[in-house]
């Protein structure tokens, strides 16, 4: 296992920055959400190559944020295209004045998934990069350009979808969120906002298996 690790951890750290590099140039949405995923996933490989009780904690913390941004985005990108039939960013623009409402979810999740203290991607990244640097400060400080890249796509894509003028006609019309789509993305924002503000409820319960696991996985290493 701790031949392996640091071969795993850079597959890990060249999924993080790629993921991270190809989601940028993305013209759609929904693609681009798809890489930035591939690109936290990479986090979680990292965590789990470092193998100590922060690196793994967080890895499975990190699984459970993925679930909670990416699906929040996907659901944001899934509304706006039902709204307008398209996921191309330059087909939007200037939808703050039109959809308030619908812009306030999309930036909180977009935060959420970039990793904004006091949300839940935070906790998740943070504790993987801790764990990564009590084990391989070089290979952490890599991992941590793709953070700064993360933040970069994420607010460029929610800068030219909702900011500027409105030039596309088509955007005028667009309804806000409806009763339907708050219940839908309500108790997705209460999550990003509890886990964020809260993690101990999450990491409390997932601890005595972290330990076990790496107490098992010890064991192994020392036997071989």
């Amino acid at each position: 296992a701790t031949f392996f690790a640091p071969y795993l951890a850079g597959l890990a750290v060249i999924g993080i920055i790629y993921g991270a590099l190809v989601a940028m140039v993305q013209p759609d949405m929904k693609k681009l959400v798809a890489y930035s995923s591939v690109s936290h996933l990479g986090f979680v490989v990292l965590g789990i190559a470092a193998m100590n009780t922060q690196g793994v904690s967080g890895a499975v913390y990190q699984m459970l944020n993925h679930g909670v941004s990416t699906g929040g985005l996907f659901l944001v990108v899934g509304m706006l295209s039902d709204r307008r039939h398209t996921r191309l960013i330059s087909e939007y623009g200037g939808l703050k004045k039109i959809t308030p409402r619908l812009v306030a979810v999309f930036l909180i999740i977009t935060l959420s998934s970039i990793g904004l203290p006091g949300l839940n991607g935070f906790v998740g990244e943070f504790l993987i990069l801790l764990g990564a640097f009590r084990w391989n400060p070089k290979m952490a400080t890599f991992a941590a350009t793709g953070v700064i890249l993360s933040a970069t796509y994420m607010l460029w894509m929610f800068q030219r979808v909702n900011y500027g003028a409105v030039t596309n006609e088509k955007n005028a019309s667009l309804s806000d969120l409806g009763p339907r789509e708050w219940f839908v993305v309500a108790p997705v924002v209460a999550a990003a906002v509890l886990m964020g503000v809260v993690p101990n409820l999450f990491l409390r319960p997932i601890e005595p298996s972290v330990e076990r696991l790496i107490e098992q996985v010890q064991q192994r290493a020392a036997e071989f």
